[in-house]
């Protein structure tokens, strides 16, 4: 612990709390804290600068028991805001993405479910949660991995919980009624992510899809002989890392080889243009999730073609 470190039981009495509300701070993500040897520390700063933000021990107390109790829509005041942003739906919500990402970095499972769960009580919805929260912070843990800011265990340990956290949620994205199609999803051999292909495949099934999820590391033939199987016209290939182009125009290739009358969307960090993608035989460009869910919408409602 670093000399300007605090144990939780004297950040709480600095706080005015009890110990049991400080820690749930920290769960929540609205305290920053890490674990040393098994202890919570938290920074003197970080204490004082909660206190400033939060304007004491009511409105903190307020927010946290909000989420406890579900209630519904955030609102000007609500202490559980500090500071907004206008999420995807336009409802105003709490800073999620940056608590979320504090948990992960701090390997710390539970809290990273409670902020799931205080952001869907406040009311996200569940497609928010993917792409207004864990996709944000799953980047930036990514980003600040590759400028060295972060070791490849902290990337490699938050990634673990996201897993954990979509094997929760995904249930959840259950739509019943008729399907609007089939779309097989996968990453060609080399491509070892898979977090964005399971995301994207509960927000398809939540928007009426039925899904083939194929994973990561895919060899050629067995791509192609999946969509072949379950004759889709619809395929989705992500990749994320550059050096591994090569497989990708090779799967795409092979696709439309064996499948003529499938449409091949690309994307992920690697691709990054829709000319970058038609170099590799992709017929559309699909640079995020969101941009992804619009494309197959378009190809359904207008019946574009493969060009």
């Amino acid at each position: 612990m670093a000399t300007s470190d605090l144990t939780l039981h004297e950040a709480a009495t600095l706080l005015g709390v009890h110990y049991m509300t400080a820690y749930r701070y920290v769960r929540l993500g609205l305290l920053p804290a890490r674990k040393v040897g098994g202890t919570w520390c938290v920074g003197e700063d970080d204490v004082a600068a909660f206190r400033d933000r939060e304007g004491g021990r009511g409105t903190a107390q307020q927010a946290t028991a909000s989420a406890d109790r579900g209630i519904g829509e955030p609102r000007s005041g609500f202490g559980d805001v500090p500071s907004v942003d206008v999420a995807r739906s336009g409802r105003l919500r709490a800073p999620w993405t940056e608590r979320i990402e504090a948990r992960l970095l701090a390997g710390d499972v539970r809290g990273t479910w409670s902020i799931v769960e205080a952001a869907l009580a406040a009311g996200s919805s569940l497609s928010d949660v993917y792409l207004d929260v864990i996709t944000p912070a799953l980047v930036s843990i990514g980003e600040r991995w590759a400028t060295g800011e972060l070791d490849v265990s902290d990337e490699h340990r938050a990634s673990g919980i996201v897993m954990r956290l979509i094997g929760r949620l995904g249930p959840r994205f259950a739509r019943r009624g008729r399907t609007r199609g089939v779309v097989v999803l996968g990453c060609p051999v080399g491509e070892q992510h898979s977090l964005a292909l399971a995301m994207l495949s509960d927000l398809l099934r939540q928007r009426g899809w039925e899904v083939s999820d194929l994973g990561s590391d895919l060899p050629v033939s067995s791509f192609v002989r999946a969509v072949t199987t379950i004759g889709s016209d619809l395929v989705a290939v992500g990749i994320s890392v550059g050096f591994e182009l090569g497989a990708v125009a090779e799967t795409i290739e092979a696709i439309h080889t064996a499948s003529p009358g499938a449409t091949v969307v690309l994307g992920g960090r690697a691709i990054t243009s829709a000319a970058h993608a038609r170099s590799l035989g992709a017929d559309r460009f699909a640079p995020s999730l969101d941009a992804i869910l619009a494309v197959l919408e378009g190809l359904v409602e207008f019946g574009v073609p493969r060009s």
